[in-house]
This record gives C-alpha cells, sequence and structure tokens, in this order.
C-alpha cells in the first residue's frame, strides 16, 4: 500500500504536464490542421514566415500565392500561420499628413 502512495505524486505530475502541456498542443494543431486543410482561392493568409499574399490557386499540398503585383510563389500549405481577415477599405488607406 506504501509503495502506492509513493506513487502518488509522480503520477498527479504526470497528470499536469498532460493538462496543461500536451492536450492545449494538440488542439491548437488540430485547429491549425483544419484551418489549413479549408484554404480557397482569394484568401488573405499569412505565413509563418510573416508573408502576407492572397492564394491564387490551391492543390493538393501547395499553393500559389500571390505576394504582389506579378510576383506569384509556391508554398507548401504546412507555411500558412494563419487567414487574414479583411478589413474595409477605408481602414487600409494610408493616413494622410496635415
Amino acid at each position: 500500500m506504501q509503495e502506492l502512495v509513493s506513487l502518488l505524486p509522480i503520477v498527479g505530475i504526470a497528470l499536469l504536464f498532460w493538462l496543461l502541456i500536451i492536450r492545449p498542443q494538440s488542439k491548437r494543431q488540430r485547429a491549425v490542421r483544419e484551418m489549413q486543410s479549408e484554404l480557397q482561392a482569394g484568401q488573405e493568409v499569412i505565413l509563418t514566415a510573416g508573408v502576407f499574399g492572397t492564394i491564387e490557386q490551391v492543390t493538393d499540398d501547395n499553393l500559389l500565392l500571390r505576394i504582389a503585383d506579378g510576383v506569384v510563389i509556391k508554398v507548401a500549405k504546412g507555411a500558412v500561420g494563419n487567414v487574414v481577415e479583411r478589413t474595409s477599405d477605408v481602414e487600409q488607406q494610408p493616413p494622410t499628413e496635415d
């Protein structure tokens, strides 16, 4: 009986480690995989390297990303970090100098 009691703190630490670190990370990974599988042409995205662009074409594992006028690059779907929500045209205009 004493042997089981001495193992209780180790089991408790392992459970805490799983609840605080492993479980939230797996949820984040699942959400990123789902987002990457739902990518569509026309969406604005940011890559994990910090490059912004608009998706031109989606294939199985890759996508063509327009990062500037006349500049299209081929990237892996796994490189997409987030889909950027489009803002209104008013917010995209640079501020005027007074």
